[in-house]
């Protein structure tokens, strides 16, 4: 498929909704969503760590996953952020039919 799911944790909801806005924005993603808070445990610098975090959902196209990567990097406030890209492998085709519409590469006018 042609289609990925990318999924960031970011540390509250204002940082989370302005990557979205960022990403949906700049057309790299067609959609953004973000979940209430939850519980994240993980080992970071040899420290067992309990944190809430929300999650960041964005639906975007396969050629896209680089670029939205780097952006999402450069815009979160994470030393290293969970940003994992998921293959869509199927869909309601209008909807991904829409994702395209709505996504683009920088510097690509819509044909």
């Amino acid at each position: 498929m042609e289609y990925a799911m990318l999924l960031v944790t970011c540390p509250n909801a204002r940082v989370a909704e302005s990557i979205a806005r960022r990403m949906v924005g700049f057309r790299l993603a067609a959609c953004g969503n973000v979940t209430r808070p939850m519980t994240s445990i993980y080992r970071w610098k040899g420290k067992m760590r309990r944190e809430s975090e929300v999650l960041l959902f964005l639906k975007t196209r396969k050629s896209l996953v680089d670029i939205c990567t780097d952006s999402i990097w450069a815009l979160h406030p994470y030393e290293v952020p969970e940003i994992l890209a998921v293959p869509i492998a199927s869909g309601l085709p209008a909807y991904l039919t829409w994702v395209r519409a709505e996504t683009r590469a920088p510097g690509r006018r819509r044909r």
